[in-house]
């Protein structure tokens, strides 16, 4: 009684990976399952737009150069300060 180990190793090898494969098949369409069964029983809250504030770009403009002129002021103080 001969046994082809080679022939017998290329059956397993062929078997295991169908195995894997139908295994990896199922996975990916039970995953696909879950995420429809979770999006149709549990959607996503819907984001309210947050309010805008009433100024227009200019005055948006003009803060923003106010707190930069600020900054450097301050920070013209502490550095006079801390040489002195």
């Amino acid at each position: 009684m001969e046994i082809d180990l080679v022939g017998e190793s290329i059956k397993f090898m062929i078997l295991g990976m169908t195995v894997v494969f139908v295994f990896l098949m199922i996975l990916v369409q039970f995953m696909k399952l879950q995420a429809y069964i979770i999006g149709k029983y549990f959607p996503d809250p819907v984001a309210t737009p947050a309010p805008t504030s009433p100024k227009g770009p200019a005055e948006d403009e003009q803060a923003r150069v106010a707190a930069i002129i600020a900054a450097v002021t301050e920070f013209r103080k502490s550095k006079s300060n801390s040489k002195g």
